[in-house]
């Protein structure tokens, strides 16, 4: 019987798929770094009966037509706008995604971005390995408290009520817009449900943890960041594409926002030349909201464990379709 074959998009660490190669026979792309070309996609997708996949990898309808033997595509992500859902399960092909196991850690880095945006840590950072240090004043690099401000978080999923218990250890007035009220989450932390204007006009701290669908798609706008207090900070770990980013970069030039912390970008990786990297009240890292090797290492093994299992005939743990 032939052995069904797995295409890894990224260079992950072998010895973590054992229990894959005991039952599959599995390539890698040879680069870590580096998103497989497309072309190579495609022509292993054509003989795949599984693929484990970045967010950089897309998944449509040109790839599946081309994939007749493909039975499971596992994200290495809890998003999955890089796949057409609906195309991959009208083939019968499930899709999986690691939802859960880097809840926490994508809190930690948001709170963390928000922390080091308000209080200009990179800025400061900065400022003594250039040798500008020469003294001390009282609003040398100031910025801002967190604590006991008001912070709007977009999207109260699993992470957004993470980042909210946070900001409850902050003494934080928690606010936030979502698809649907989270009752639990307004009795346990005292969040307050707010429409996305109310959110925007009454925030000190915008948080963007919303998802990327059609409805979101360009959400922070123009009016948008018009809408927030030039005092109030915006902060996104969640989709590049919700923000119209030459929006954001007028906002910043206008000073109609004190400042953004950004983990995602519209187009990634972004080369040093971005505008948005020319303001120092911008805080801008690679994309690495669940990047803990603990979690990581979970999250790759979900995405096995969910390939093991379509492949022989159970169902996926966290299936998206």
């Amino acid at each position: 019987m032939t052995r069904p074959y797995v295409f890894i998009t990224r260079k992950l660490k072998e010895e973590l798929f054992a229990p894959l190669m005991e039952i599959a026979d599995v390539k890698m792309w040879e680069s870590e770094s580096e998103a497989v070309p497309r072309e190579m996609l495609l022509r292993e997708a054509q003989k795949a009966t599984a693929l484990l996949t970045m967010l950089s990898d897309k998944v449509n309808e040109e790839l599946l037509e081309s994939a007749p033997n493909l039975k499971v595509v596992a994200n290495l992500a809890v998003g999955y706008d890089n796949i057409d859902v609906k195309a991959a399960s009208d083939r019968g092909v499930t899709v999986c995604n690691t939802p859960d196991v880097l809840t926490e850690t994508t809190a930690d880095l948001t709170f963390a971005l928000m922390l080091a945006t308000a209080r200009r840590i990179t800025e400061s950072q900065e400022f003594v390995k250039e040798g500008r240090w020469q003294s001390w004043s009282p609003y040398l690099l100031a910025g801002a408290d967190v604590h006991h401000k008001t912070i709007g978080i977009v999207g109260m999923g699993k992470i957004g009520q993470a980042v909210a218990r946070r900001a409850k250890g902050f003494g934080m007035e928690i606010l936030y817009h979502n698809r649907n009220r989270h009752m639990e989450t307004e009795q346990e932390l005292g969040a307050a449900y707010r429409s996305f204007e109310q959110l925007l006009e009454q925030s000190d701290f915008v948080v963007c943890l919303t998802p990327l669908t059609d409805a979101t798609r360009h959400l922070f706008n123009d009016h948008a960041f018009k809408s927030m207090k030039e005092s109030a900070f915006f902060i996104n770990v969640g989709r590049g594409q919700v923000v119209d980013e030459e929006a954001l970069i007028a906002a910043l030039q206008q000073n109609e926002i004190a400042g953004a912390g950004l983990d995602v970008f519209y187009e990634e990786p972004i080369g040093v030349d971005h505008p948005l990297l020319h303001f120092p009240q911008v805080v801008a890292i690679p994309h690495i909201g669940s990047a803990s090797v603990e979690t990581r290492t979970m999250m790759i093994k979900l995405c096995q464990d969910n390939i093991v299992a379509v492949l022989q005939g159970n169902k996926a743990k966290t299936i998206v379709s």
